[in-house]
């Protein structure tokens, strides 16, 4: 589900998977990005229903990257991320 509320730790999953620019896994996720397992998988998985990441569903853990299709498919939301980035900074 879509929400105008974009959170720092949102933003942060957002960020660190976009500077990676590969495929990355929930616990890379969560260490790069500095948030709790929980919240890494949350926000990657919100971010996939999005439009925003694309998923790999491969074993032993799913992988995820930013879908270079994101602005196509949801540019409201990128716009929305862009200005979170601007309130909170730099965020990575």
């Amino acid at each position: 589900m879509e929400s105008n509320e974009i959170s720092l730790h949102q933003l942060k999953v957002f960020e660190f998977v976009r500077q990676a620019g590969r495929w990355v896994t929930s616990a890379e996720i969560q260490e790069g990005a500095g948030v709790a397992a929980r919240t890494a998988r949350h926000h990657a998985l919100n971010l996939v229903k999005l439009g925003l990441f694309d998923q790999a569903e491969v074993f032993p853990c799913h992988r995820y990257r930013l879908s270079q299709f994101a602005e196509q498919r949801n540019k409201g939301y990128m716009l929305r991320l862009a200005q979170a980035r601007d309130v909170f900074g730099e965020v990575a």
